[in-house]
């Protein structure tokens, strides 16, 4: 018998918190962390979490938002990666390198990073969040810790 991976659909989920708060995070595929964070009281000191799954749509959203929520200066990006998306490793690409004349992020390895928000959306982005890279950590605590230092 061969191997093969049952792709099963995954609810896409976010959870709103203090609206005043310039803290977001994401969880990239972590289901359990996000359920972790929106059912803490920490949720009263964070903007916004919920998870990225996907290298486009998904970083579309989060540039959307940001440019919505002008309150938010810093995402912290934490949890597992989605196999073969990389989805955080192209948001920080994004963030660095920007993206190209056919709106695809410099340098991310994510096989479909093309975006379809403006270049104003992006360059908002890259010029006024500040990224944490907790990327593959999902220890709550350690997460909880670093928020609380930021």
């Amino acid at each position: 018998m061969e191997n093969y991976k049952i792709i099963l659909p995954i609810p896409e989920e976010s959870y709103q918190g203090n609206l005043n708060s310039s803290i977001a995070i994401c969880t990239l595929s972590s289901i359990d962390l996000l359920k972790k964070f929106a059912n803490s009281e920490l949720l009263n000191h964070i903007s916004i979490v919920g998870r990225l799954l996907s290298e486009n749509k998904g970083i579309d959203s989060i540039i959307k938002h940001v440019n919505k929520n002008k309150k938010i200066t810093t995402i912290i990006v934490c949890g597992k990666e989605v196999w073969g998306h990389k989805a955080g490793h192209s948001l920080f690409q994004l963030h660095k390198n920007g993206v190209d004349k056919n709106n695809r992020i410099i340098n991310s390895t994510s096989p479909d990073p093309y975006l379809t928000v403006s270049k104003y959306h992006i360059q908002y982005f890259q010029n006024n969040i500040t990224l944490v890279n907790l990327i593959n950590e999902t220890n709550f605590e350690t997460i909880f810790d670093k928020i609380r230092i930021s």
